[in-house]
Parts: structure tokens; C-alpha cells; sequence
């Protein structure tokens, strides 16, 4: 008996595939509108990005990783894009505009040689093999730099801050992020240095001008005394750092105590108050008079530690009780019967100041300071959050420049220079491969493109102008988008972490080449909710 003409059903009913160049076109459709997404930001001229999530809050950017992480992307292929600027903003800190738009115009040169019938993998291998290449060219361009070399350091801030918000006061601040940077480097036993950016905390605080932020060597706690009469300012501090309440212990069992004599409710009172006493006095014997508690502080203990010259805050963040732990060298009480003469810190004066109405701690003149604090002023919380961005971007770049030992020039100088050297070795490279290193060349000098559309100016000819000039020999000829013609970069001090090109280069290629090389796209179809679209969180688990 024959099995006549019966489906056979294999994957389940409103499953959606695509295949062959259908799929591979659509993802890297899929993908470059992420890349165009974010392109008209590149640079000191690009354009910002206002972005309004679901719940009404409002983003207003240009940081390539702050814009792909507020949109809310559904297609797998773009959310690889994604990726890559998450993995260039963990990795630098800064460049996530320029990865994103590379991976983008690789996928774009490769839609026009899979349809010149060059196979996927070949260019996948010629991909791979001119990413190679190009990290090697990298190295042989970057110049030294170290980390007593303030002026270029400050330049490398500097560089980091053209394309955002605070470009106008950028001198003001890359001499903040570089001196804080420094304060916090620590140098190994190799000789090489590590930079840890936890410990340099932003404040923010609306009011007051931008360029009226200020750079704490030390600590801003955000907490005031807990007791008016408490002292407001205290030099030679020596800290107790508690982590148990200033309260009198309730039983953990329900009791009930049966009082017949109004005395034994005094003396029961009386003991309440010799408990508390006693803390203050524990903490007074070993010679502590400043006090920072992550936990609660009764009000009585609040007026014994009053009466006695004590500063003391409450409910302080762990992150801040251990900052503080790093930075006086004291350390962090669980008990306080066991607080010892050895478990307290040191700091030269400890200052309670107004800032926008609101009482904060200025804790400054440690012995060894490891932890920095920047106070962000500015006119609007929109305004203090793109600085604080702005800011951690600089301070990122700064940190890898000083890690590293190493820099290259912008304003797409090296990106053209990469492009020269690649043509030169796509020639001494036989096969098809050829063809796909072409194109990587090609991709690179989409950054001096996007930089001179950004700039209101015609790409092809400051590219022409570009090449020539690196013809010629001039490593660093790059575009200068304010007056529109091809300088000298280190000249013009836009100085880049070598990092940055590394790893732009690196994800973009790896991104580009995982897209390629998918050639079938099997999506299962979600559960429809009742009430409300396809998909969605309710439709996740539609695989069952």
C-alpha cells in the first residue's frame, strides 16, 4: 500500500523559515538598520538621539551602546549588533558608534559579492584573514604613551568627550578624569599599571553650571549627621565603620513580661538606656569620633553620641561602607563589643557641606588615596546624566591609554591608513579571498566617510584628499569636521586609545562574519496572548 501524497510534517504549524540568500539578506538588512541607527551620531558633529521608553522616561544621547541599549530590538541578527557595542563599551568604554557602523558596511560589502556569487565562506576567510592583518598594521602605527605623559593622557580624554554634550568644557574636564584616573592607578609587581573604576564614584546634583562640578581626592557620602547638635566638621577623623544597629535588641521569641511595680518599669527603661550608653562608650574608649553605620541609630544613642563630639551617619550603602573600608584603612565591624583601636580609619577632615539644599559628606585628606569622587553639576538631571556618561567614557579610555602603553590618531586617520596597507596586502594574497579583503579595506574607510556626511561635507572628496595625503607618507592626515579639511591629528591632539581600534575592528569582524555565515532561519511562531499582540513576554515560552 502506498503511502500516497500526505504531508509529512516535520516542524510545527506557523513556524517561519528562511533560507539561502533570502535569510542571509534579511539578517544583514535586519543589521544595518541598527548600523544606520546610530551612524549620524559618529564624531564632534554628530546629532543626538532622543529616546523614549515605554513607561514615558526620557534618554537624550549620542553614545552608541546608551542608544542600542534603550531600543528595544526584536530581531536576532541586529541583536548581534547590539552586542557589540555592549562588548566595546565593557572592553573600552568608548568607540561603540565606530564598531557598530563597521560591522554594519562589512555586511553591506557583502551583500554585493554574494550576489557576485562569491560564497559566503570565502568571504568569511577573507574577512578573517584582513582582520588579522589589520591588527597587526595597528600595532605597528600605535605610538607609546605612559602614564606621566599628562598632556596626552588629557588629550585622550579630551578626544573621548568631542563627539558628546560637554565638548565646550572639555579642557575643564579631561584635567579632572585624568587626574582622577592617575589617583586611583595602582602599579603591579611587572611595573605595569592596573586602573580599578569602581573606585572613582559620581555624584550628581542639579543646579549650578557644569563647569562647577568639582573633583574630591576622597569620599562624598551622601548622608548628614544624624543629630542636629552633632559636630559639622571634624579634622584628624578617626572612623569606626559598623555594620550592626545602635539599637537595643528585641527578642527573636514573643515574650511577655509582666510588670506589678511602676519601679520595675524604670529600671527596665533604665537598662534600655545603660545598653545604648554602653555602645557610645565602646565607641568613645577606643577613640573613634566620627561614625558611619550601614544600619539604624536609635534616637537616644543619636543623643548620647551627640553629647559626645561624635559624628555619626546611618543607613550608609555597603557600596559606600566599602569604599570607605578601602580608602581610610579601617575596617568594617559586624559586632560591636569586638571594635578594636586596629579596625579604625584615618582621615585628615571630614566636612559636611550644602549642596542644592541637600546636607553631603566630604571626606578628604586620606593617607593613601585610592578612591576619588566627582561631584556632577548641571543645569537638568537630562543634562547631569549625558555628563556623568560623557565622563565615564573619558575616564575609560584614559584607563586602557595607561594600561596599554598604547595610542593611534582619529578623525579616521587610522582608518585610512588601514585601508592603504590592506589594498597592498589584498594583492599579495591569491584567490577569491582577494575580493573580500578589498572590501574589509573599503569598510574602514567608512569612518572618514560617516565623519564628513556628519560634518555636512562631501565624503568622496575628503576621502580622495585623505588618500593622497597617506600616500604621501602623512600617518596621521585625518578629517577635521569643524573646518572640513584633511590635517595632521596629533597636531589637532585627537589622540584615541589603540585599544579602541582593536577592539572595534576585532567584534566587528567576528559579528560580521557570524551573520554571514547563517544560511537558514527557523523561527518558531509565539502564542497569541489573549488580550494584546503576538510575542511579547507572555509568548516566550510558546516552544512547549
Amino acid at each position: 500500500m502506498g503511502m500516497g501524497n500526505a504531508p509529512i510534517v516535520i516542524l510545527k504549524e506557523g513556524t517561519k523559515r528562511d533560507k539561502g540568500k533570502d535569510a542571509q539578506f534579511n539578517n544583514i538588512a535586519a543589521a544595518r538598520t541598527i548600523s544606520d541607527a546610530v551612524r549620524s551620531s559618529l564624531g564632534p558633529r554628530g546629532m543626538d538621539k532622543m529616546l523614549v521608553d515605554s513607561m514615558g522616561d526620557v534618554v537624550i544621547t549620542n553614545d552608541g551602546v546608551t542608544i542600542l541599549k534603550e531600543i528595544d530590538v526584536q530581531h536576532p541578527a541586529a541583536k548581534m549588533l547590539v552586542e557589540v557595542a555592549k562588548t566595546q563599551d565593557a572592553e573600552v568604554g568608548d568607540g561603540t558608534t565606530t564598531s557598530v557602523i563597521l560591522a554594519g558596511e562589512l555586511l553591506k560589502k557583502a551583500v554585493d559579492m554574494v550576489d557576485a556569487n562569491v560564497h559566503p565562506t570565502v568571504i568569511a576567510a577573507g574577512y578573517r584573514m584582513a582582520n588579522a592583518e589589520a591588527q597587526k598594521i595597528l600595532v605597528d602605527i600605535a605610538q607609546k604613551v605612559t602614564i606621566d605623559d599628562e598632556e596626552m593622557l588629557r588629550d585622550i580624554a579630551g578626544t573621548a568627550m568631542n563627539s558628546k554634550q560637554i565638548s565646550g568644557s572639555k579642557d575643564f574636564f579631561s584635567k579632572m578624569v585624568v587626574d582622577a584616573v592617575k589617583t586611583v592607578a595602582t602599579k603591579g609587581e611587572d611595573g605595569k599599571y592596573t586602573v580599578d573604576l569602581n573606585n572613582i564614584q559620581t555624584v550628581k546634583k542639579t543646579g549650578a553650571s557644569m563647569e562647577e562640578s568639582e573633583l574630591v581626592k576622597g569620599l562624598i557620602i551622601d548622608k548628614e549627621p544624624v543629630h542636629s547638635a552633632m559636630p559639622k566638621r571634624i579634622e584628624n577623623a578617626v572612623i569606626a565603620l559598623i555594620d550592626a544597629p545602635f539599637e537595643v535588641k528585641k527578642t527573636e521569641i514573643e515574650a511577655k513580661i509582666e510588670i506589678t511595680d511602676p519601679s520595675q518599669l524604670n529600671a527596665f527603661l533604665e537598662e534600655e538606656e545603660n545598653m545604648l550608653r554602653r555602645m557610645v562608650d565602646k565607641v568613645k574608649s577606643v577613640g573613634a569620633n566620627v561614625v558611619f553605620c550601614q544600619k539604624g541609630i536609635d534616637d537616644l544613642a543619636q543623643h548620647f553620641l551627640a553629647k559626645e563630639g561624635i559624628y555619626a551617619a546611618r543607613r550608609v550603602k555597603k557600596s559606600d561602607m566599602e569604599k570607605l573600608a578601602a580608602s581610610t584603612g579601617g575596617n568594617i565591624i559586624n559586632k560591636l563589643d569586638e571594635l578594636d583601636k586596629d579596625d579604625l580609619g584615618k582621615a585628615d577632615l571630614i566636612e559636611v557641606k550644602k549642596v542644592q539644599g541637600e546636607d553631603m559628606t566630604f571626606i578628604t585628606g586620606l593617607n593613601d588615596v585610592k578612591s576619588v569622587s566627582i561631584l556632577i553639576r548641571g543645569g537638568t538631571q537630562h543634562v547631569i546624566d549625558e555628563i556623568e556618561r560623557s565622563l565615564i567614557d573619558a575616564w575609560s579610555v584614559t584607563r586602557v591609554a595607561i594600561e596599554d602603553g598604547m595610542t593611534i590618531t582619529g578623525g579616521g586617520s587610522a582608518a585610512v591608513e588601514l585601508a592603504m596597507r590592506l589594498r597592498e596586502y589584498s594583492s599579495s594574497v591569491g584567490g577569491r579571498e582577494q575580493i573580500a579583503i578589498d572590501a574589509f579595506a573599503s569598510a574602514m574607510e567608512s569612518i572618514p566617510t560617516t565623519l564628513a556626511e556628519n560634518a555636512g561635507l562631501d565624503p568622496i572628496d575628503i576621502l580622495i584628499e585623505m588618500r593622497k595625503q597617506h600616500k604621501e607618507g602623512k600617518l596621521n592626515a585625518g578629517l577635521n569636521p569643524f573646518t572640513g579639511k584633511v590635517e595632521d591629528m596629533k597636531a589637532l591632539k585627537v589622540i584615541e586609545p589603540y585599544r579602541i581600534g582593536k577592539q572595534a575592528i576585532n567584534s566587528a569582524t567576528d559579528a560580521a562574519v557570524m551573520i554571514l555565515r547563517i544560511d537558514d532561519v527557523i523561527a518558531a511562531r509565539s502564542m497569541p496572548t489573549p488580550n494584546g499582540p503576538p510575542g511579547g513576554m507572555e509568548g516566550m515560552g510558546a516552544e512547549e
